[in-house]
């Protein structure tokens, strides 16, 4: 697999609608990448898109914007998968499953007959669950094929307890844990602010008049973000492209950063064969390992359960192919 350290940096988008397009926005101006390629069965939407961006670069880093195919996957350093159905209101992530791993199924394998040396980013919901079938399809190691996993979630919980806490967000660090969904829970015992876990630091801030209401409080609201935006206004975009940024710089910079991605589990927490969202260390080799944080015993418990899910729905996808 290439250095992409050193080399161009090259990121192709599978996918430009809304989470696709706002990603390619996002990462033009974060300077990150040298390249930036859309594909997307919709010829004029792609081609709307990028005539749309490109129209931007006086205003970016220098980067190079357009369309390609599936040769560009070739001399990728980055694949980004947003392709594949929107969830609708009142549709769990869950019931995505059968028409979105066609996509993903169609689109890794064209990756893999192009020897792409990239490392793939799964976005398209239900993502541990499609970032399972994209490693199955390609037989590629686990740290090639990441998902976006609730690197989101994490940071809606940061927000969640800025506000809450009257903290400067950048001075809050928390995990969300689990599926990328209904079964996602707060790792409590990883969160801190000022150094400090919560246990600790509620009883010092007094703001709370049940701190285990609170937290079970923002526990929902976190669960049910999506949910509510998407009721407001059909899907959310902006705060998942930002997330893909930061995920994307860990990557192209080698910056060995630690974020809850989806990662295929081969033993860590005592699970395995699974694609959940766990603590990783995430280099431009993708996933360098999966970080086994010490989680409390009811923790241990929710991931297990998370797990379960998500294994419940890969047998139902297979029992459908």
């Amino acid at each position: 697999m290439q250095d992409t350290s050193g080399s161009r940096r090259k990121v192709v988008v599978v996918g430009a609608g809304a989470v696709g397009a706002t990603f390619a926005y996002a990462l033009a101006q974060s300077g990150l990448a040298d390249e930036i390629v859309l594909i997307d069965r919709n010829e004029d939407l792609v081609r709307g898109q990028v005539l749309d961006l490109a129209h931007g670069q006086p205003f970016f880093p220098t980067v190079s914007i357009r369309i390609g195919d599936a040769s560009d996957y070739s001399s990728a350093s980055l694949i980004v998968i947003t392709a594949g159905a929107a969830q609708r209101p009142g549709e769990t992530r869950l019931q995505l499953l059968q028409k979105n791993a066609a996509v993903i199924k169609g689109v890794m394998t064209d990756i893999v007959e192009q020897a792409s040396p990239a490392v793939v980013l799964v976005v398209t919901n239900p993502v541990d669950v499609m970032t399972y079938v994209a490693l199955e399809t390609s037989g590629w190691d686990r740290s090639r094929v990441i998902g976006s996993g609730t690197v989101l979630d994490s940071a809606r919980l940061e927000h969640l307890l800025s506000a809450h806490c009257g903290v400067d967000v950048h001075n809050v660090h928390g995990f969300v844990l689990g599926e990328h969904g209904d079964t996602e829970f707060v790792a409590w015992s990883l969160t801190h602010i000022a150094g400090m876990q919560m246990d600790v630091y509620c009883p010092i801030c007094k703001g709370c008049a049940d701190n285990l209401a609170e937290r079970e409080a923002i526990t929902q609201q976190v669960r049910d973000s999506a949910y509510h935006i998407i009721g407001y206004k059909g899907a959310t975009w902006f705060a998942v492209g930002l997330a893909l940024v930061r995920i994307a710089g860990a990557i192209l910079r080698n910056q060995r950063s630690v974020l809850t991605v989806s990662a295929l589990l081969h033993g860590e927490f005592g699970l395995s064969d699974v694609c959940i969202g766990v603590p990783c260390i995430v280099s431009a080799r993708g996933i360098e390992r999966v970080v086994e944080s010490a989680l409390s015993e009811s923790e241990l418990a929710a991931l297990h359960s998370s797990a379960r899910t998500l294994r419940k729905a890969v047998e139902q996808l297979h029992a459908g192919a």
